[in-house]
């Protein structure tokens, strides 16, 4: 996750001068791998306990877990349900939902971008729309956190999740901060030859180049390789070294 991201934002920062349509595209790009890895990253949990909703697979252990909403899901939810297969199917449409969402924003928007019909309350009404869709997405990953820890614990699914929510929190937030600063006019272009928009996905696409080397660093820990070793191989490296 943290190479696309990097590369996207490089590539990005090389032609900033490029079109908006181009910078739109990529960060299409690197949203769209954002919401899969969002997606498959419930689906690893589910593995490491066991759990298929397409055939399903609840082990008994777990179900009727009480699973308790907070404000604003409680608008829509009763504050506290129980766990059975309903409710895992429940937390996986909401975060595949922004699998789905994802794209058809971008496609919508690089169409709109290409048309030269993108006024700045359908740019404002798009964020709003990506937002409410990262929120719910993040929000089911958090409560299927915060239900199954117990279980979890031996796989360091805490780490992991930081690794995912922490490029997700930091990419997409800072873009709608960047957006606000740039509304409020705090950031200016002092080049005739640079527009302020451009200033804009510079400043973002810098500020992504950075944070990734630190999140590499810390996918190294989180997403480590030596549960999937093979003991045999371990075995006989060990072996070797001995002779």
């Amino acid at each position: 996750m943290a190479p696309v991201y990097a590369i996207v934002s490089f590539v990005g920062l090389l032609d900033f001068q490029g079109s908006k349509a181009f910078f739109m595209l990529l960060e299409s790009i690197k949203e769209c791998y954002e919401a899969l890895v969002i997606a498959k990253f419930l689906a690893l949990m589910y593995s490491y306990l066991n759990i298929s909703i397409s055939k399903n697979i609840v082990p008994d252990e777990i179900k009727g877990r009480q699973i308790h909403h907070s404000f604003p899901m409680t608008l829509f939810q009763p504050h506290t349900v129980h766990l059975n297969h309903h409710t895992l199917k429940l937390l996986k449409y909401w975060t595949w939902q922004f699998v789905i969402v994802r794209p058809v924003c971008s496609i919508l928007m690089i169409t709109l971008q290409v048309l030269r019909i993108y006024p700045s309350w359908v740019s404002w009404t798009f964020t709003i729309i990506l937002n409410i869709s990262v929120s719910v997405a993040l929000y089911s990953l958090v409560l299927f956190y915060h239900v199954f820890a117990k279980e979890l614990e031996p796989h360091k699914p805490l780490a992991k999740f930081l690794c995912v929510k922490g490029i997700v929190f930091f990419c997409f937030w800072q873009g709608v901060l960047l957006d606000i600063l740039m509304a409020m006019g705090m950031i200016k272009s002092h080049h005739f030859w640079l527009e302020v928009e451009q200033i804009e996905e510079a400043l973002q696409n810098v500020m992504v180049c950075v944070e990734m080397v630190f999140f590499s660093i810390f996918q190294q820990y989180a997403f480590n390789v030596a549960p999937y070793r093979d003991d045999t191989t371990s075995t006989m490296k060990s072996d070797k070294k001995k002779d």
